[in-house]
């Protein structure tokens, strides 16, 4: 068994990390997963959260507003849609996130309004693991 994976985190304006993890914990859209070397290969959505990545010279965390992680034996790669480094200096940024979600919530109905008050509630959740 290997001890250590490649790890990738990309988002579309830049890469933000690339070397070698002994575990990523990814705020999955179906629950929190933990991603290791020898991992069955596994495709998952994110859903906004904190991406924890366990390097082997240190844990660096990462607020993503979503995307998608896939994980195979070798490695995890995460395309999120926004990332920041976990840090108070990008609440700002991720409030934004949250008027946008708020006001896509206010006009939507049926099955669509589920999927968008969760999103504010998951926003929500993140901003308040950002202190």
């Amino acid at each position: 068994m290997a001890d250590v994976m490649k790890f990738d985190l990309v988002s579309p304006e830049r890469a933000l990390l690339s070397g070698q993890a002994k575990s990523v914990q990814i705020p999955g859209a179906d629950g929190d997963m933990t991603a290791m070397p020898d991992h069955a290969p596994t495709i998952t959505t994110l859903r906004p959260g904190v991406l924890t990545v366990e390097l082997t010279d240190g844990t660096q965390e990462f607020a993503v507003t979503g995307g998608f992680a896939e994980i195979t034996a070798e490695g995890t790669t995460v395309l999120a849609e926004r990332a920041y480094p976990k840090a108070s200096e990008h609440r700002e940024a991720i409030s934004g996130h949250l008027e946008e979600a708020k006001t896509a919530a206010a006009s939507a109905d049926g099955d669509g309004k589920d999927i968008a008050e969760k999103l504010v509630s998951d926003i929500e959740q993140l901003l308040e693991n950002m202190v």
